[in-house]
This record gives C-alpha cells, sequence and structure tokens, in this order.
C-alpha cells in the first residue's frame, strides 16, 4: 500500500498538481463567500500571459518583503477610490487570508476623494461579502465582512496618503490609467506597478451594468488570487 501511495504523490508531482490552497490552516472565509472563493482560487492559470508578466513582477516583490520580515503593505490607486481600488483591496486581503500570508495588508485610495461607488457594493454583496451601511452621507462608510474571524475591512473613499493609509515601505498598485499618469511618482512607495482596469463606470445606468461589474469583480479576484497564491510559493509555511 504504502508504494500506491508514493506513487500516487510522484504522479502529482510530476504534473504540476497543487491544492486549491497552500497555507497550512483552514480559513474561516463567510459560508455565503465560499463558493465563489473557491471557484476563483480555481481560475487562476485563466489569467493570460501578458498579465503574468506584471503580477508576476508583483509576487516576486512582496515575497522579498515577506522574506525581510517586513510587513508587505499593499495601496491599490484609483482616481476616485469608488470601484477598482476598492474591488482590488478587498479581494487582495481576501486572497491573503485564504491563502494564509498574515503580514499581507491590503489597502487603496485616489488622487481625489469621492465616495465608495454604491454599485461596487452592489457587485461585491452578490459574491457573498457581507457588507454593512455603517454611515450615511456623502462618502459613507461601509464595513466588509470576508472571514469570521478578521475585522471587516472599512471601505470609503480617501486619498491615498490618508491617516488610514501607510505613509513609506508600501507597494504602489495603479489600477486605472488616469491614476497612472495624474500621479507618475507615489511619494513613500518603495515599488509601483501599473494594473489597469477597464472601468465599469462606463456602463453605469445602462441595460449591461450589472453584467460589466460582475465581470470586473471576477477579472480582478483572480488576478488577486494568482498574486496571493504565488506569494504563498515562494514564502515557508508558518
Amino acid at each position: 500500500m504504502k508504494y500506491l501511495v508514493t506513487a500516487a504523490i510522484l504522479i502529482l508531482c510530476w504534473s504540476g498538481y497543487s491544492g486549491p490552497r497552500l497555507s497550512s490552516g483552514e480559513p474561516k472565509l463567510l459560508a455565503s463567500l465560499r463558493p465563489y472563493v473557491n471557484e476563483v482560487a480555481q481560475e487562476v492559470d485563466r489569467v493570460a500571459p501578458e498579465r503574468k508578466a506584471v503580477l508576476d513582477e508583483i509576487v516576486a516583490r512582496i515575497a522579498a518583503q515577506l522574506e525581510t520580515g517586513k510587513m508587505a503593505q499593499l495601496t491599490f490607486i484609483c482616481t476616485h477610490n469608488s470601484r477598482r481600488s476598492h474591488m482590488s483591496q478587498i479581494w487582495a486581503q481576501t486572497a491573503a487570508y485564504y491563502y494564509g500570508l498574515s503580514r499581507v495588508q491590503a489597502f487603496s485610495g485616489g488622487t481625489e476623494a469621492t465616495a465608495c461607488n454604491c454599485r461596487t457594493i452592489a457587485a461585491m454583496r452578490r459574491v457573498g461579502l457581507e457588507i454593512q451601511d455603517a454611515t450615511q452621507g456623502d462618502n459613507p462608510l461601509y464595513l466588509v465582512r470576508y472571514a469570521d474571524d478578521r475585522e471587516p475591512i472599512r471601505a470609503y473613499s480617501k486619498l491615498y496618503n490618508a491617516d488610514s493609509n501607510p505613509k513609506r515601505g508600501f507597494i504602489a498598485l495603479m489600477t486605472c490609467s488616469a491614476a497612472d499618469k495624474k500621479c507618475p511618482v507615489v511619494q513613500g512607495a518603495i515599488a509601483r506597478y501599473a494594473i489597469h482596469y477597464a472601468d465599469p463606470r462606463l456602463c453605469d445606468d445602462t441595460p449591461t451594468e450589472t453584467a460589466a461589474y460582475n465581470e470586473r469583480c471576477r477579472e480582478i479576484a483572480r488576478e488577486m488570487f494568482y498574486i496571493m497564491s504565488g506569494v504563498r510559493r515562494r514564502t515557508p509555511i508558518p
């Protein structure tokens, strides 16, 4: 029997197989979120080769930061901090948790402060995240929960260098071309990468609005899981 087990292990290794998770403990993801996350985690091989080139650079930078014993802080930057940057932050933090990367922290901000768009919140609710409307007003605060044993993410629009975000030593990730052009140098960042996503805002108040937000949500989730799974493979399991 032991020879059969050994043979099976060797076959899996030769075939390049890796399970859905590479961390040592089971995450306590919200039950409502698990089906979506499990699907996304199986889709990371669908990331296009040209996207993998820049994402692999980000993987290497995060892994290098963790190897020094420091936190890896990621700030996702968009113009208004209303759609793509929030999706990126939420999925990056969820993926880091899923792969047991406790020293990865995700933040978001804009070159301007407006509001986290209600369509962004609706899209994230549709996939199983629990989101509480904590405040009202022009720039409401949403509490986004992805796991039973983690504090919720505080989602609201703010500048990328706001008090709640890191001021130095962070990795800047530009999620839109406009912010990328407007902010060629991100003060305090140790590295800067452009990972532009198409703006779902272009479909607001049209018949394709829901589909556009769902598509962007899935694309960003897939790429954040690609990044964090790559970091996990480079980082010793605690």
